[in-house]
């Protein structure tokens, strides 16, 4: 399906996620905190899902026969709360509110305070288990229903996420799939100098998963990704998105720096200046 995906959609995906980006950004200044690379890394897997794969509808967030999307990694929330905001779930100016008391865009996401949010997540390792249990429940209740789990890479060192993987092959659940962004790195350094996770492809299959590796941030390959897990209803799927971590901003990728830190108001000009804004935009 990649090389079916028409060149308009790529283009449109593509905007979406680098106003994702810009947001992540922003958020990231106006709340001093957060987590600019990892939010950056995912940008492109979360405009995939909400803007073509996800069946979901704005006007009826609690809508029973919905897709649902865990964002496992829950400290890459801004993504996500930019993402659900361009799509319309809420309105694009509460992402100001970011991280501050009160707002319900809290530092990780809140199912009790945003309904389109489908699981509270924050605490590595759980994401997963809570998706799992929601695929068997939508097989249960005879519902078309499919449901992703957004992991990062790190997480892929938590026992909870090996013991969750091996109920959704057990279940054989086809209507599941793990989405793992694979950016190599947290917030102590690189993954594999930390804790090595490779060979992560074969253990997965080893599992019983029918997995593949993408380019996390080739749309073409994302989606075609997404339409081979479709097909599979016999087992769960895994996508393992090869991604740069700080993606889009030079001095960001690719290093653990910028896991969990905020830019100043002169590196998040940089920032947003890379990201296509003009000067007088990237200033404001």
């Amino acid at each position: 399906m990649g090389d079916e995906v028409p060149a308009e959609l790529v283009e449109s995906l593509q905007a979406t996620a680098r106003e994702v980006r810009r947001d992540v950004v922003r958020m990231n200044l106006a709340s001093r905190g957060g987590y600019l690379g990892g939010s950056l890394s995912v940008a492109d897997l979360l405009t995939a899902l909400l803007f073509r794969e996800l069946r979901v509808d704005p006007q009826r967030p609690a809508w029973a026969d919905r897709d649902r999307l865990v964002l496992s990694k829950g400290h890459a929330a801004a993504a996500l709360y930019s993402a659900l905001a361009l799509r319309g779930f809420f309105p694009r100016d509460e992402l100001t509110t970011f991280r501050q008391f009160g707002s319900r865009l809290q530092g990780m996401p809140d199912r009790i305070r945003l309904p389109m949010v489908d699981a509270s997540t924050g605490a590595l390792g759980q994401g997963l288990g809570m998706a799992v249990g929601m695929a068997l429940d939508a097989r249960l209740d005879r519902r078309a229903t499919r449901v992703y789990a957004v992991l990062g890479d790190g997480e892929c060192q938590a026992g909870g996420t090996w013991e969750s993987l091996m109920a959704g092959a057990h279940h054989r659940l086809g209507n599941l799939v793990v989405v793992i962004d694979r950016n190599g790195f947290e917030s102590d350094g690189p993954i594999e100098s930390v804790l090595g996770i490779e060979p992560l492809v074969e253990k997965l299959r080893a599992f019983g998963y029918r997995t593949e590796e993408i380019d996390g941030h080739d749309f073409r390959e994302i989606l075609g990704a997404f339409a081979h897990a479709r097909a599979a209803t016999d087992r769960p799927s895994v996508v393992v998105a090869r991604t740069v971590k700080g993606k889009g901003v030079s001095f960001m990728e690719n290093t653990h720096v910028w896991h969990a830190r905020a830019p100043t108001k002169d590196e998040a000009e940089r920032a947003l200046l890379e990201l296509g804004l003009s000067p007088s935009e990237a200033a404001r």
